[in-house]
């Protein structure tokens, strides 16, 4: 026997015992984190109630999954047609909440299945491999005739970026954003506002490439702007865009009215109002916002819906004899595809245990290290498990509502347990944000339809992102503070300068691709508010160590970045304002977060001239609102601008169709009452029916406040008022604390730092109470409509993101060690 062999068989015990003793190691240090984190909940009253208060938000989370009842939809509805029959199909048959009572039909031919979109407003897209097909419209590429009533247009030359063509003895050319006539762009609407002006000229100037997408519309009398008026024909009665990447005659506008649109191609004429399609080669269809997946054979059609389906409370609905339904029971504690989540979530709170246990032990280099390297492990973790959620939420497999449930309970344990001591703004803000996703659920399993449990997942992914994210910055900031080390000033600089860049971009990106609500379903505002926040700041900071740096100002590689950059976002979001969107909140953000800079610059420079400046402002706006109150709507109707706005914000009941937004958000508050609708707080109305507060306009978002007070009344309301006032006096706190420690500071950097956390704070607070004014402003009728979410407690998933994440993060980072709740 050789040496070898007589040796293995001594060592196997050994190596035995050692892995039975990582293994109790490993419990043990399970066990010590419980007990470490009992332990400090014991000692910190602070923790201890915030701690009790989220164990209770998240409870009151699983009972309304718990007492929600149990809801139906269908999973596949079959329709049996012999060759030769049709059928109309519409809201009842297909389940769409969002599609007309008779929105399209169905005809079954010797060639195969033919569909008709019947509705005068909304459309039906075809998709197919690669490609989609919009109903009742038609790409211009190819046509040669197209007739609207009795006005006929001869199409001199097409392809997918412009159109010419003729009537009249007038030459008109179309390049998706501009309407020339004769050769030249025709003037601005009487009634054109600044908006459209700016929108016009940056498209006369600008490449085709860098323009900004605007129908061109026929109808009405006038020949202005983008708009081809025909007589005797309603405004806007067919249009051409660019959709795509392509330009296509549309018929019908918004509002329902359509005229007879004839085009003529290379193969026959049609009319687009009755537009035919066959479904061959077609893999889903969209009705109103329902999509359905197809199947074809022989006589049959089957249609499997998705995203926005109407729930049952029994499976039975009396239907055509020609259409069946199969049933299937709405799902809350199970998903597809959600084993990596639950273990990933599972990974995170045993690495969290483990830190804490390894904190909680005798300090030793192996237990430090034990320690952060469980922090990292469960950061890193949980910002995996939150892209998983939201990555599988995007592909159409959202995690069940109750491993949402888990994941942000989890993703705000995994911010409490990062090292450092609890600050008022911290706690706050957890507490605000497991009220949010409360509010969120109970919105979701209120609303009779499928997808209004999408807001609460897309907020407990987000959020688990930015805690992920938020908690791997703490780690790094955390141990760079404690070796020394720090960024250099020029590299600070060109990170803020980039940081801006990025913003700028994203801004450039709404503009020339999006629309008031986002690009590519975000907002990049939320981040430009971010940059703008951090850039001045930063400007700030210098401004009181102007010549204390390590070198003369003048001698910066980066100056342009202190002088030109805020004044490049501000500008940024001011037009954004003006073009992009329709109502003044914007401004009224950026008026506010001004008010806060100017502010704190006047608290810091000793100025009391301006902070008394700043004050009188503050008054005269409220003074302002007081008037338009008392004074009516008589002095208003000649402003113009926005004069709408402020007429159905003073009168209401003399707008009912605009005003029906601002009537249904009254009467939800008035219903919920003090004590909420079901008269316990919302206790026992959790996981039930909403009712018609569903029916608001925009509820899970400008209107979330409206949901919360009908639900938890007016008593719920002034408790949330107190936490969000707390959260805003924590981050005044920790700015404050930031100033003086940058006050007392004997070197340029460490001046800096503080100065420039104490502004990047108040700037953020500043900007978190504008949400605040005007989300409550506007649902309890004080301001005019004007749409912001509330921070924290509106689905806004981007403003959660990009925006109070970061800030809780900063927050978290700017605190001394030694500030507590």
């Amino acid at each position: 026997m050789t040496a070898s062999n007589r040796t293995a068989p001594r060592n196997a015990p050994h190596r035995l015992v050692l892995r039975a003793s990582l293994g109790q190691r490993f419990a043990g240090l399970l066990t010590d984190g419980l007990q470490a984190l009992a332990r400090a909940a014991a000692h910190n009253i602070g923790l201890a109630l915030t701690l009790a208060l989220l164990a209770g938000l998240c409870g009151l989370q699983a009972l309304a999954l718990l007492r929600a009842p149990a809801a139906w939809l269908p999973a596949a509805i079959t329709v049996n047609l012999a060759a030769g029959d049709s059928i109309t199909l519409g809201q009842r048959e297909l389940a769409a909440p969002q599609s007309d009572r008779n929105h399209l039909s169905l005809r079954h031919d010797a060639g195969g299945w033919v569909l008709r979109n019947l509705s005068a407003s909304k459309q039906v897209v075809l998709l197919r491999d690669g490609s989609d097909q919009r109903l009742g419209s038609m790409a211009m590429l190819g046509l040669q005739r197209f007739q609207i009533d009795g006005a006929v247009f001869n199409v001199g030359a097409a392809d997918a970026r412009e159109v010419s063509f003729t009537r009249d003895g007038h030459a008109w050319r179309y390049d998706g954003a501009v309407l020339y006539r004769d050769g030249s762009q025709q003037a601005n609407c009487p009634e054109s506002r600044l908006a459209s002006k700016a929108l016009s000229a940056w498209n006369r100037i600008m490449p085709l490439a860098l323009t900004i997408s605007r129908p061109l519309t026929f109808g009405g009398n006038l020949y202005c702007d983008n708009r081809l008026g025909l007589a005797q024909v309603t405004p806007g009665a067919a249009q051409v865009a660019r959709i795509n990447g392509r330009l296509q005659l549309s018929a019908g506008n918004p509002d329902g009215d359509r005229a007879a649109v004839l085009v003529t191609d290379r193969s026959d004429q049609s009319d687009l109002r009755k537009q035919e399609a066959a479904l061959t080669g077609v893999n889903a269809i969209m009705v109103g916002h329902t999509r359905f997946q197809l199947t074809t054979q022989d006589d049959q059609l089957v249609l499997q819906p998705s995203r926005h389906v109407k729930l049952f409370s029994d499976p039975e609905l009396k239907l055509p004899e020609q259409v069946s339904w199969q049933w299937q029971q709405r799902t809350l504690w199970s998903g597809g595809h959600a084993d990596a989540i639950w273990i990933g979530m599972a990974l995170c709170l045993a690495c969290v245990a483990v830190s804490a246990g390894a904190r909680g032990l005798a300090r030793s280099p192996w237990t430090t290290r034990l320690a952060d390297g469980g922090g990292l492990l469960a950061a890193a973790g949980m910002l995996t498990v939150g892209l998983i959620a939201l990555i599988a939420q995007r592909a159409g497999y959202a995690p069940s509502a109750a491993c949402s449930l888990l994941l942000g309970a989890s993703a705000l344990l995994v911010w409490l347990a990062l090292p450092g001591r609890l600050t008022l703004a911290t706690a706050a803000g957890a507490v605000l944000l497991a009220a949010g996703l409360l509010a969120q659920l109970e919105l979701g399993l209120g609303a009779p339809e499928s997808s209004w449990l999408r807001y609460y997942q897309k907020s407990a992914a987000m959020l688990a992102i930015g805690a992920g994210l938020g908690g791997l910055l703490r780690l790094w900031a955390q141990q760079q503070a404690a070796r020394g080390a720090h960024l250099q000033q020029r590299t600070i600089e060109w990170l803020l300068a980039l940081f801006a860049a990025v913003a700028l971009a994203a801004l450039a990106a709404q503009v020339l691709w999006g629309d008031e609500t986002g690009v590519f379903d975000l907002q990049p505002v939320e981040l430009a508010k971010l940059a703008l926040t951090a850039l001045t700041a930063h400007c700030l900071a210098l401004r009181f160590n102007w010549h204390s740096g390590p070198q003369r100002l003048a001698d910066h590689g980066a100056r342009w970045l202190q002088l030109i950059a805020p004044a490049l976002l501000f500008l940024a979001l001011l037009g954004l304002a003006l073009v992009q969107v329709d109502d003044f909140s914007p401004l009224i953000l950026l008026l506010v977060w001004s008010t806060g800079m100017g502010m704190a610059y006047a608290v810091a420079a000793g100025n009391r001239m301006l902070a008394g400046l700043l004050l009188a402002g503050a008054l005269m706006a409220v003074a302002g609102v007081v008037y338009l109150r008392v004074v009516g709507t008589d002095d208003l109707i000649r402003w113009g601008f926005y004069a709408d706005r402020f007429l159905v914000w003073l009168n209401p009941a003399e707008h009912p169709h605009t005003g029906q937004q601002l009537l249904l958000g009254a009467r939800a508050i008035g219903d919920g009452g003090w004590l909420g609708a079901d008269h316990w707080l919302g206790l026992r109305a959790l996981g039930q029916s909403a009712g018609g507060v569903v029916q608001i306009p925009a509820v899970q978002d400008d209107f979330a406040a409206s949901f919360f007070l009908n639900r938890h009344g007016l008593v719920g309301g002034l408790l949330l008022w107190a936490v969000q006032a707390a959260f805003l006096i924590g981050i005044v706190l920790t700015a404050a604390r930031a100033y003086r420690s940058g006050t007392a500071a004997r070197n340029f950097r460490h001046a800096w730092v503080g100065r420039f956390r104490y502004f990047a704070l108040c700037g953020g607070g500043a900007f978190v109470l504008a949400h605040f004014l005007l989300s409550w402003g506007t649902n309890l009728a004080i301001f005019p409509i004007m749409g912001q979410p509330m921070s924290f407690l509106s689905a806004g998933g981007s403003h959660l993101l990009f925006f109070l994440c970061p800030l809780l993060t900063f927050c978290a980072i700017s605190a001394p060690s030694t500030e507590g709740v």
